[in-house]
Protein backbone atom coordinates (compact mmCIF):
# COMPACT_ATOMS: atom_id res chain seq x y z
CA UNK A 1 0.00 0.00 0.00
CA UNK A 2 1.32 3.35 -0.94
CA UNK A 3 2.25 6.20 1.38
CA UNK A 4 -0.61 8.31 0.00
CA UNK A 5 -3.14 5.67 0.90
CA UNK A 6 -1.83 5.36 4.43
CA UNK A 7 -2.30 9.10 4.98
CA UNK A 8 -5.88 9.01 3.72
CA UNK A 9 -6.85 6.02 5.83
CA UNK A 10 -5.27 7.19 9.09
CA UNK A 11 -7.69 8.55 11.73
CA UNK A 12 -7.83 12.35 12.21
CA UNK A 13 -5.32 13.65 14.74
CA UNK A 14 -3.31 10.44 14.65
CA UNK A 15 -1.17 11.02 11.64
CA UNK A 16 2.02 9.04 11.83
CA UNK A 17 5.27 10.71 11.64
CA UNK A 18 6.29 10.33 8.19
CA UNK A 19 9.76 9.65 7.26
CA UNK A 20 11.36 12.66 5.74
CA UNK A 21 12.83 12.20 2.36
CA UNK A 22 16.40 13.65 1.93
CA UNK A 23 16.36 15.67 -1.25
CA UNK A 24 19.69 16.55 -2.94
CA UNK A 25 19.59 19.84 -4.85
CA UNK A 26 22.10 20.68 -7.55
CA UNK A 27 25.01 23.10 -6.48
CA UNK A 28 24.19 26.20 -8.46
CA UNK A 29 26.18 29.46 -9.16
CA UNK A 30 23.77 31.32 -6.88
CA UNK A 31 24.72 29.08 -3.99
CA UNK A 32 28.41 29.63 -4.66
CA UNK A 33 27.93 33.41 -4.58
CA UNK A 34 26.10 33.15 -1.28
CA UNK A 35 28.98 31.16 0.21
CA UNK A 36 31.55 33.70 -0.89
CA UNK A 37 29.48 36.56 0.52
CA UNK A 38 29.24 34.78 3.81
CA UNK A 39 32.97 34.23 3.97
CA UNK A 40 33.57 37.92 3.21
CA UNK A 41 31.25 38.97 6.01
CA UNK A 42 33.01 36.66 8.45
CA UNK A 43 36.45 37.99 7.51
CA UNK A 44 35.29 41.63 7.71
CA UNK A 45 33.73 41.10 11.13
CA UNK A 46 36.89 39.45 12.42
CA UNK A 47 39.09 42.30 11.13
CA UNK A 48 36.83 44.92 12.68
CA UNK A 49 36.83 43.15 16.02
CA UNK A 50 40.47 42.10 16.29
CA UNK A 51 42.43 44.21 13.81
CA UNK A 52 44.75 46.95 15.14
CA UNK A 53 43.30 49.96 13.30
CA UNK A 54 43.35 53.15 15.40
CA UNK A 55 41.44 55.09 12.75
CA UNK A 56 38.46 52.79 13.20
CA UNK A 57 37.42 52.88 9.56
CA UNK A 58 37.67 56.68 9.23
CA UNK A 59 38.57 58.02 5.75
CA UNK A 60 42.34 58.27 5.22
CA UNK A 61 44.31 60.43 2.78
CA UNK A 62 47.98 59.81 1.97
CA UNK A 63 50.32 62.64 0.94
CA UNK A 64 54.04 62.84 0.12
CA UNK A 65 56.22 64.58 2.72
CA UNK A 66 59.31 66.58 1.77
CA UNK A 67 61.97 65.57 4.31
CA UNK A 68 63.79 68.89 3.97
CA UNK A 69 60.66 70.81 4.96
CA UNK A 70 60.19 69.03 8.29
CA UNK A 71 60.06 71.46 11.19
CA UNK A 72 62.66 71.44 13.89
CA UNK A 73 61.51 69.07 16.61
CA UNK A 74 63.46 70.85 19.31
CA UNK A 75 61.20 72.09 22.08
CA UNK A 76 60.55 75.81 22.06
CA UNK A 77 62.08 77.70 24.94
CA UNK A 78 60.16 80.69 26.25
CA UNK A 79 62.31 83.74 26.71
CA UNK A 80 61.96 85.41 30.07
CA UNK A 81 60.57 88.90 30.31
CA UNK A 82 62.93 91.72 31.19
CA UNK A 83 61.31 91.66 34.65
CA UNK A 84 59.43 89.06 36.60
CA UNK A 85 55.90 89.61 37.83
CA UNK A 86 57.37 90.97 41.06
CA UNK A 87 59.45 93.54 39.19
CA UNK A 88 62.83 91.86 39.73
CA UNK A 89 65.21 91.28 36.86
CA UNK A 90 65.82 87.59 36.02
CA UNK A 91 68.85 86.09 37.68
CA UNK A 92 70.46 84.91 34.45
CA UNK A 93 69.84 84.82 30.73
CA UNK A 94 70.72 81.98 28.35
CA UNK A 95 74.01 82.52 26.56
CA UNK A 96 73.56 84.40 23.29
CA UNK A 97 70.03 85.62 24.07
CA UNK A 98 69.15 89.18 23.09
CA UNK A 99 68.99 91.45 26.12
CA UNK A 100 68.13 95.00 27.06
CA UNK A 101 70.83 97.32 28.33
CA UNK A 102 70.68 100.88 29.62
CA UNK A 103 72.93 103.45 27.96
CA UNK A 104 73.53 106.49 30.17
CA UNK A 105 74.68 109.81 28.75
CA UNK A 106 77.17 111.19 31.25
CA UNK A 107 76.68 114.82 30.21
CA UNK A 108 72.90 114.94 30.35
CA UNK A 109 72.08 111.93 32.52
CA UNK A 110 69.64 110.70 29.87
CA UNK A 111 68.96 106.97 30.02
CA UNK A 112 68.02 104.86 27.01
CA UNK A 113 66.97 101.21 26.87
CA UNK A 114 68.55 99.31 23.96
CA UNK A 115 67.92 95.72 22.84
CA UNK A 116 71.06 94.04 21.51
CA UNK A 117 72.67 90.63 21.26
CA UNK A 118 74.17 89.31 24.49
CA UNK A 119 77.80 90.23 25.06
CA UNK A 120 78.72 86.63 25.83
CA UNK A 121 77.40 85.59 22.45
CA UNK A 122 79.25 88.43 20.78
CA UNK A 123 82.54 87.42 22.37
CA UNK A 124 81.98 83.90 21.08
CA UNK A 125 81.26 85.14 17.59
CA UNK A 126 77.55 84.33 17.82
CA UNK A 127 76.31 87.85 17.15
CA UNK A 128 74.44 88.10 13.88
CA UNK A 129 76.68 90.01 11.45
CA UNK A 130 75.25 92.71 9.25
CA UNK A 131 74.50 91.67 5.70
CA UNK A 132 76.30 93.55 2.94
CA UNK A 133 74.62 96.92 2.38
CA UNK A 134 73.50 98.16 -1.00
CA UNK A 135 76.17 100.36 -2.55
CA UNK A 136 78.99 98.87 -0.48
CA UNK A 137 82.00 97.77 -2.54
CA UNK A 138 82.67 94.07 -1.76
CA UNK A 139 86.36 94.65 -2.48
CA UNK A 140 86.45 96.86 0.61
CA UNK A 141 85.21 94.13 2.93
CA UNK A 142 87.12 91.49 4.84
CA UNK A 143 85.66 88.59 6.79
CA UNK A 144 86.19 88.52 10.54
CA UNK A 145 84.82 86.07 13.09
CA UNK A 146 81.95 88.51 13.68
CA UNK A 147 81.14 89.39 10.09
CA UNK A 148 82.43 91.70 7.35
CA UNK A 149 84.67 94.63 8.31
CA UNK A 150 86.31 97.36 6.18
CA UNK A 151 89.68 96.93 4.47
CA UNK A 152 91.74 98.71 1.82
CA UNK A 153 92.49 97.14 -1.56
CA UNK A 154 94.40 98.19 -4.66
CA UNK A 155 94.85 101.71 -3.28
CA UNK A 156 91.09 102.14 -2.71
CA UNK A 157 89.99 103.14 0.79
CA UNK A 158 86.58 103.29 2.49
CA UNK A 159 87.26 106.98 3.29
CA UNK A 160 87.38 107.92 -0.39
CA UNK A 161 84.88 105.33 -1.64
CA UNK A 162 82.05 106.34 0.70
CA UNK A 163 82.62 110.10 1.06
CA UNK A 164 79.57 112.18 0.15
CA UNK A 165 79.63 114.37 -2.94
CA UNK A 166 80.74 117.96 -2.35
CA UNK A 167 82.13 120.96 -4.22
CA UNK A 168 85.56 120.85 -2.60
CA UNK A 169 86.93 123.63 -4.78
CA UNK A 170 84.17 125.93 -3.57
CA UNK A 171 84.70 124.77 0.02
CA UNK A 172 88.36 125.75 -0.23
CA UNK A 173 87.44 129.35 -1.15
CA UNK A 174 84.79 130.16 1.45
CA UNK A 175 83.88 129.55 5.10
CA UNK A 176 82.44 126.07 5.59
CA UNK A 177 80.69 124.17 8.37
CA UNK A 178 80.10 120.47 8.90
CA UNK A 179 77.41 118.97 11.11
CA UNK A 180 77.66 115.48 12.65
CA UNK A 181 74.47 114.01 14.13
CA UNK A 182 75.45 111.19 16.51
CA UNK A 183 73.86 108.42 18.54
CA UNK A 184 71.85 107.09 15.59
CA UNK A 185 70.70 103.50 15.09
CA UNK A 186 69.16 103.39 18.58
CA UNK A 187 65.56 104.48 18.11
CA UNK A 188 64.38 104.12 14.53
CA UNK A 189 61.99 107.10 14.60
CA UNK A 190 64.57 109.73 15.50
CA UNK A 191 67.10 108.14 13.15
CA UNK A 192 64.68 108.31 10.24
CA UNK A 193 63.90 111.95 11.12
CA UNK A 194 67.59 112.82 10.86
CA UNK A 195 67.94 110.91 7.59
CA UNK A 196 64.91 112.43 5.89
CA UNK A 197 64.72 115.97 7.34
CA UNK A 198 68.36 117.01 7.06
CA UNK A 199 70.18 117.62 3.75
CA UNK A 200 72.68 115.06 2.39
CA UNK A 201 75.67 117.23 3.37
CA UNK A 202 74.94 116.46 7.05
CA UNK A 203 77.06 113.51 8.24
CA UNK A 204 75.28 110.85 10.32
CA UNK A 205 77.08 108.82 13.00
CA UNK A 206 75.68 105.41 14.03
CA UNK A 207 76.24 103.46 17.22
CA UNK A 208 76.53 99.67 16.82
CA UNK A 209 73.46 99.03 18.95
CA UNK A 210 69.76 98.89 18.16
CA UNK A 211 67.78 96.10 16.53
CA UNK A 212 69.18 96.62 13.03
CA UNK A 213 71.60 99.55 12.66
CA UNK A 214 72.73 98.23 9.28
CA UNK A 215 69.30 98.79 7.70
CA UNK A 216 69.09 102.35 9.01
CA UNK A 217 72.63 103.09 7.86
CA UNK A 218 71.73 101.71 4.44
CA UNK A 219 68.76 104.07 4.30
CA UNK A 220 71.00 106.98 5.22
CA UNK A 221 73.39 106.14 2.40
CA UNK A 222 70.46 105.84 0.01
CA UNK A 223 69.65 109.48 0.88
CA UNK A 224 73.30 110.38 0.03
CA UNK A 225 74.44 111.02 3.60
CA UNK A 226 77.92 109.86 4.46
CA UNK A 227 78.06 107.87 7.68
CA UNK A 228 80.41 107.27 10.60
CA UNK A 229 80.65 104.36 13.02
CA UNK A 230 80.67 105.47 16.65
CA UNK A 231 82.73 103.07 18.79
CA UNK A 232 81.76 102.92 22.51
CA UNK A 233 84.78 103.82 24.66
CA UNK A 234 85.35 103.96 28.39
CA UNK A 235 84.39 107.17 30.24
CA UNK A 236 86.00 108.11 33.55
CA UNK A 237 83.04 106.98 35.65
CA UNK A 238 82.60 103.60 33.98
CA UNK A 239 80.61 101.44 34.72
CA UNK A 240 78.23 103.90 36.39
CA UNK A 241 78.28 105.72 33.07
CA UNK A 242 78.08 102.79 30.64
CA UNK A 243 78.27 103.19 26.83
CA UNK A 244 77.09 99.59 26.31
CA UNK A 245 78.38 96.04 25.71
CA UNK A 246 81.77 95.49 24.06
CA UNK A 247 82.97 98.93 25.23
CA UNK A 248 86.68 99.51 24.61
CA UNK A 249 88.38 99.72 28.02
CA UNK A 250 91.66 101.29 29.02
CA UNK A 251 92.28 98.31 31.32
CA UNK A 252 92.13 95.75 28.50
CA UNK A 253 95.06 94.69 26.35
CA UNK A 254 95.39 95.74 22.68
CA UNK A 255 94.27 92.36 21.33
CA UNK A 256 91.10 92.40 23.42
CA UNK A 257 90.20 95.94 22.42
CA UNK A 258 90.88 95.29 18.74
CA UNK A 259 88.67 92.19 18.94
CA UNK A 260 85.90 94.35 20.39
CA UNK A 261 86.53 96.94 17.68
CA UNK A 262 85.97 94.25 15.04
CA UNK A 263 82.62 93.38 16.64
CA UNK A 264 81.54 97.02 16.35
CA UNK A 265 82.86 97.30 12.80
CA UNK A 266 80.83 94.27 11.70
CA UNK A 267 77.50 95.76 12.79
CA UNK A 268 77.18 98.01 9.72
CA UNK A 269 79.16 98.87 6.62
CA UNK A 270 79.83 101.68 4.18
CA UNK A 271 81.19 104.19 6.73
CA UNK A 272 84.01 106.65 6.06
CA UNK A 273 85.57 106.40 9.49
CA UNK A 274 85.12 105.81 13.19
CA UNK A 275 84.43 108.18 16.05
CA UNK A 276 84.22 107.91 19.81
CA UNK A 277 80.95 107.25 21.61
CA UNK A 278 81.59 108.72 25.09
CA UNK A 279 85.10 107.55 26.06
CA UNK A 280 86.73 110.48 27.89
CA UNK A 281 89.11 108.15 29.75
CA UNK A 282 89.89 105.92 26.77
CA UNK A 283 90.70 108.71 24.30
CA UNK A 284 93.02 110.26 26.89
CA UNK A 285 94.94 107.01 27.42
CA UNK A 286 97.60 106.79 24.73
CA UNK A 287 98.53 103.14 25.37
CA UNK A 288 94.90 102.08 24.86
CA UNK A 289 94.09 104.47 22.03
CA UNK A 290 97.20 103.90 19.89
CA UNK A 291 96.35 100.35 18.68
CA UNK A 292 92.81 101.41 17.77
CA UNK A 293 94.00 104.41 15.73
CA UNK A 294 96.64 102.29 14.00
CA UNK A 295 94.08 99.61 13.10
CA UNK A 296 91.60 102.16 11.75
CA UNK A 297 94.30 103.84 9.65
CA UNK A 298 95.40 100.48 8.26
CA UNK A 299 91.84 99.85 7.12
CA UNK A 300 91.54 103.14 5.26
CA UNK A 301 89.25 104.88 7.74
CA UNK A 302 89.14 108.42 9.07
CA UNK A 303 89.04 109.31 12.77
CA UNK A 304 86.61 111.75 14.36
CA UNK A 305 86.87 113.08 17.90
CA UNK A 306 83.63 114.66 19.15
CA UNK A 307 85.65 117.20 21.19
CA UNK A 308 84.08 116.35 24.54
CA UNK A 309 87.35 115.20 26.17
CA UNK A 310 89.91 118.03 26.60
CA UNK A 311 92.76 115.57 27.25
CA UNK A 312 92.15 113.47 24.13
CA UNK A 313 95.26 112.19 22.31
CA UNK A 314 93.29 111.36 19.15
CA UNK A 315 94.60 114.30 17.10
CA UNK A 316 98.27 113.53 17.77
CA UNK A 317 97.83 109.82 17.08
CA UNK A 318 95.94 110.46 13.84
CA UNK A 319 98.67 112.85 12.68
CA UNK A 320 101.23 110.14 13.37
CA UNK A 321 99.30 107.75 11.12
CA UNK A 322 98.73 110.38 8.39
CA UNK A 323 95.03 109.56 8.45
CA UNK A 324 92.10 111.96 7.86
CA UNK A 325 91.03 113.51 11.16
CA UNK A 326 88.64 116.10 12.54
CA UNK A 327 87.52 117.25 15.96
CA UNK A 328 84.18 118.69 16.97
CA UNK A 329 84.24 122.40 17.84
CA UNK A 330 80.73 123.06 19.18
CA UNK A 331 78.27 120.74 20.96
CA UNK A 332 75.13 122.24 19.44
CA UNK A 333 72.52 120.76 21.79
CA UNK A 334 74.49 120.42 25.02
CA UNK A 335 71.54 122.38 26.42
CA UNK A 336 68.63 121.11 24.31
CA UNK A 337 66.42 124.19 24.15
CA UNK A 338 65.69 126.27 21.02
CA UNK A 339 67.39 129.37 22.44
CA UNK A 340 70.59 127.56 23.45
CA UNK A 341 70.74 125.61 20.18
CA UNK A 342 70.41 128.80 18.15
CA UNK A 343 73.17 130.35 20.26
CA UNK A 344 75.48 127.39 19.63
CA UNK A 345 74.80 127.58 15.87
CA UNK A 346 75.70 131.28 15.89
CA UNK A 347 78.99 130.37 17.58
CA UNK A 348 79.62 127.79 14.86
CA UNK A 349 79.13 130.46 12.19
CA UNK A 350 81.65 132.76 13.87
CA UNK A 351 84.25 130.00 14.08
CA UNK A 352 83.77 129.14 10.40
CA UNK A 353 84.30 132.75 9.34
CA UNK A 354 87.31 133.08 11.66
CA UNK A 355 89.11 129.83 10.81
CA UNK A 356 87.59 128.84 7.46
CA UNK A 357 86.09 125.60 8.79
CA UNK A 358 84.07 124.62 11.91
CA UNK A 359 82.43 121.38 12.96
CA UNK A 360 79.32 121.04 15.12
CA UNK A 361 77.99 117.92 16.83
CA UNK A 362 74.43 117.19 17.91
CA UNK A 363 72.03 114.39 18.76
CA UNK A 364 68.83 113.55 16.92
CA UNK A 365 66.45 115.19 19.39
CA UNK A 366 63.39 116.60 17.61
CA UNK A 367 64.25 120.15 18.77
CA UNK A 368 67.81 119.75 17.47
CA UNK A 369 66.68 118.46 14.06
CA UNK A 370 64.17 121.30 13.78
CA UNK A 371 66.54 124.14 14.72
CA UNK A 372 69.49 122.80 12.69
CA UNK A 373 67.27 122.29 9.64
CA UNK A 374 65.99 125.86 9.83
CA UNK A 375 69.52 127.25 10.36
CA UNK A 376 70.92 125.38 7.35
CA UNK A 377 68.37 127.01 5.04
CA UNK A 378 69.83 130.44 5.84
CA UNK A 379 73.52 129.60 5.34
CA UNK A 380 73.71 130.67 1.68
CA UNK A 381 72.83 134.28 2.37
CA UNK A 382 75.43 134.33 5.16
CA UNK A 383 78.16 133.21 2.76
CA UNK A 384 78.77 129.91 4.57
CA UNK A 385 78.88 126.52 2.86
CA UNK A 386 77.56 123.32 4.49
CA UNK A 387 79.91 120.41 3.70
CA UNK A 388 80.17 116.72 4.66
CA UNK A 389 82.66 115.78 7.37
CA UNK A 390 85.10 114.26 4.85
CA UNK A 391 85.33 117.61 3.03
CA UNK A 392 85.93 119.38 6.34
CA UNK A 393 88.73 116.90 7.13
CA UNK A 394 90.43 117.53 3.80
CA UNK A 395 90.08 121.30 4.15
CA UNK A 396 91.52 121.21 7.69
CA UNK A 397 94.47 119.19 6.43
CA UNK A 398 95.16 121.65 3.59
CA UNK A 399 94.98 124.57 6.01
Amino acid sequence: MTETADELSAPLGQTEKRRRRRIRLPFTALQALAVLLGLFLVVFAGFAMFGDNPLGGEPVARIAINESAKPDNKPAVAKPDAKSEHGAAPAAKPEGERKTVTIIDGSSGARQEVAIGGSDAAEQGAAAPAAAMIGVDPRLLEKSRYGMIPVTTDGLKPFTAYAADADRAKAARMPAVAIVIGGLGVGAAKTVDAIMKLPPAVTLAFTPYGSDPSKLAERARAQRHEILLQVPMEPYDYPDNDPGPQTLLATLGPDQNIDRLFWHMSRLQGYVGIGNFMGARFVATEAAMQPIVTEAAKRGLALFDDGAAPRSVAAALATGQAMPFAKGDVAIDAVPTPVEIDSALAKLESLAKERGIAIGTASALPVSIDRIGTWIKGLDRKGILLVPLTTAMLKSKSN
